[in-house]
Order: structure tokens, then sequence, then C-alpha cells
């Protein structure tokens, strides 16, 4: 049984598989980004400000907003000197503070035997933070001793 469509019931045809594919697309594609949890105050702008870059480079953020950080931080071994506004959790690593998407990808590939990455305070020119002019700053693994390693130097 073959029927014959009009070109105007063809092409509203097509734009419906178009649409439905695409809303499978971004679907999916937000079901496949890299999970990173998310622990910062509910009141930081700058935190949200590093999610959404996160966000924007293929990692998917759960975010708990908590009065309490610093639970977070000692239950995670995030040492004082090593602090910065939030930390979130990825792979089994901690990322604390403003650390770019492209030094987190580089952790998650080369799996070094550290507990994380950190950019201690808040350096105007890390994401999220988005400071002019560019102020150079380096990101740091630290191990479960808290002994710290220059795994990346943003200079521009």
């Amino acid at each position: 049984m073959s029927r014959t469509l009009s070109r105007r019931q063809l092409l509203i045809e097509l734009s419906a598989v178009a649409v439905a594919q695409s809303v499978l697309f971004r679907n999916a594609g937000a079901q496949t980004g890299t999970p990173i949890e998310v622990y910062k105050n509910p009141s930081c702008g700058c935190c949200r400000g590093w999610v959404k870059h996160m966000e924007a480079n293929g990692f998917t953020a759960k975010v708990t907003d908590t009065d309490d950080v610093a639970a977070i931080k000692k239950q995670h071994h995030v040492d004082a000197k090593l602090q910065s506004c939030h930390t979130t959790l990825v792979a089994g690593y901690v990322v604390e503070g403003h650390v770019p998407a492209g030094d987190v990808r580089r952790l998650l590939k080369e799996k070094p035997k550290v507990v994380g990455l950190t950019i201690p305070g808040m350096p105007q020119s890390a994401p999220g933070m988005d400071g002019k002019p560019f102020q150079p700053y380096e990101v740091l693994s630290f191990d479960a001793s808290g002994k710290t390693t220059v795994f990346a130097k943003h200079e521009n």
C-alpha cells in the first residue's frame, strides 16, 4: 500500500523527523558528558561561571549547594593551603577551584597517581573568574600528603 505525498506534506514530515533527531542528539550529548560533582556555596557566582565553563567543554555537572563546603574539603583531604571556593569530584579525583576543563581532561587521560588538581585561591584569569587583563596562574597536582607539583602553567 503506497501513498503519494504532496510536496507540502513531505516537507512537514521531513521537518518533524529533523526536529526529533535534533532532540535525540541533544539529549544523547547531555547524557554522555563526563560527570562531575560540584560542591559550592549557594551564593557563589564565580562557581556558577566555572560550572558553565565545564559544561561548555563536555562535562555534565551535578551541583550541590552547601553552606559547609569546608566539610567536603576536609572529607577529601584538601589542605588549607590548597583550597579555593568550590570542590569537585570527577572519576576518583578531586578538582579544587577554577581548574580549566582542558587540564581536567588531561588529568583523566593521563591518570597520574595524585589526589587531584588545584588552583589555590581564586586567580582572576581562571575560568569562571574571567578577569581582565589576563594574569598568569598555575594548576597544581597534589598527593595524599599535600605535596604539590606544577601540572600546568597558564600564561596568556
